[in-house]
């Protein structure tokens, strides 16, 4: 069967469904950037801001060799000595500190951000490797070929970007930085039995600054859980095998609830009269949104399938930007990564390489937030009684959610949505 009856073959099957943009390599066309002048809607000069935490100290070497000893003997048990090993002459990484508090996907706009990830030339290119997905895959765990490419091409540029960072030396530095340690220790223990049993040798465990390895950038624990043999050469290498890469990925999705035949989510278009603090509330059937005038941007109805599931309403630039109403494998697509921004990235870039529509609404031109920004509006929120749930740059939906509580209290359009204006007017404001 040739490539295009294939092509054409599976979109009948799953033309339903719908999908941390890395740098490009110079051999393929690049992709546009955010926006270097911020727009001439934002304010002149910010008030000061409040103090932001200081990252710990990266030259803080007796501190990270105390934060060690305490990892060993946590986790270290029988395997104690071989953990020493591993990590003996081990220093946190300065650079993995910084861009942990930079991550783009939670401070860029969501437009900015997205332009980027699921643009024009990406979809191109995905659409060419669209049959390196096997078909076995697809049908094994019914997820489309064009959300695993689109991961794919996300996550590493189709393999080409994987991270040359040193797995344990980054999850090591996350660790001693405290902020997320829980999870950071456990992922550098798996990380360390990846290497003691041989999995794979030490050289080669490479990924992003975040721990993240291979073509379709899995963290330990689900490598060690979900990774797949797809070519049968006895070893789980998500590294040098697309087959492996991409059948993990599709597993990984399939574990967190992947609903076969079913979109990931829909553009959808509100009427004036909108009660914009409905977003990112309960779920409801698409028969109570209905009822509220939404209507489908692309025109139509949701499947019946789909019409029966619980969806979100989500506003990810707030009032002035395009809105969607996120059905359940929009969260299973936030399993690989708990970002609005990402998982309608990859949603996006998946109905580009199925050849659906793009955006009807536009994305308004904001500035990107700075973390002293982000920080002082979480302090700020929280000193008024509206909680974020911790103060640590990450504008996440807890944070969302107290501005929307401040924002219904102050007469504001209550979208839950932060600009470089409102950040400044909160943090000014005693």
């Amino acid at each position: 069967m040739s490539k295009v009856m294939r092509f054409s073959s599976r979109l009948l099957l799953i033309g339903c469904v719908a999908a941390c943009a890395p740098m490009l390599p110079a051999s393929l066309p690049p992709l546009p950037g955010p926006t270097a002048t911020p727009p001439a809607s934002v304010p002149t000069p910010a008030p000061t801001p409040a103090p932001v935490p200081p990252l710990p100290d990266a030259a803080d070497q007796a501190g990270f060799e105390g934060w060690k000893q305490g990892f060993l003997s946590r986790h270290g048990g029988s395997r104690r000595a071989a953990y020493e090993r591993e990590l003996a002459g081990l220093t946190p990484d300065a650079t993995v500190l910084r861009l942990d508090r930079n991550q783009p996907e939670f401070s860029r706009p969501a437009g900015a951000y997205i332009q980027n990830a699921a643009s024009p030339a990406r979809i191109a290119q995905a659409r060419q490797r669209y049959d390196r997905v096997p078909w076995e895959v697809t049908q094994r765990f019914g997820v489309p070929a064009e959300i695993l490419v689109s991961i794919w091409a996300n996550e590493s540029s189709f393999g080409q970007v994987q991270g040359d960072h040193d797995v344990i030396r980054s999850l090591a530095t996350l660790a001693f930085d405290g902020r997320r340690r829980d999870w950071a220790e456990a992922q550098l223990k798996d990380a360390l039995d990846i290497v003691i049993d041989g999995r794979r040798d030490r050289a080669g465990l490479k990924g992003s600054w975040a721990g993240a390895m291979g073509q379709t950038q899995f963290m330990p624990d689900n490598y060690l859980r979900l990774g797949i043999d797809q070519n049968g050469d006895g070893k789980v290498d998500i590294w040098g095998s697309e087959a492996d890469a991409l059948a993990s990925a599709a597993n990984l999705l399939a574990q967190a609830g992947w609903k076969r035949g079913q979109a990931w989510g829909y553009e959808v278009t509100l009427p004036a009269d909108f009660d914009y603090a409905e977003a990112e509330g309960p779920k409801h059937p698409w028969q109570f949104w209905a009822a509220r005038g939404v209507t489908l941007a692309g025109g139509g109805s949701p499947t019946e399938a789909e019409a029966a599931e619980d969806a979100t309403l989500l506003l990810p630039q707030g009032a002035r930007g395009p809105a969607f109403l996120a059905l359940p494998n929009h969260y299973v697509i936030r399993r690989y990564n708990n970002s609005v921004s990402y998982a309608l990235a990859i949603g996006l870039t998946a109905d580009g390489i199925a050849g659906k529509p793009g955006l009807v609404g536009t994305w308004p031109d904001d500035a990107p937030l700075s973390r002293e920004q982000r920080i002082g509006t979480q302090a700020a929120l929280t000193r008024r009684g509206y909680d974020t749930q911790g103060i640590d740059g990450v504008i996440g939906s807890n944070t969302r959610a107290a501005l929307r509580r401040w924002q219904m209290a102050n007469g504001r359009v209550a979208d839950g949505y932060l600009t470089a204006e409102l950040a400044n007017e909160l943090m000014s404001a005693r």
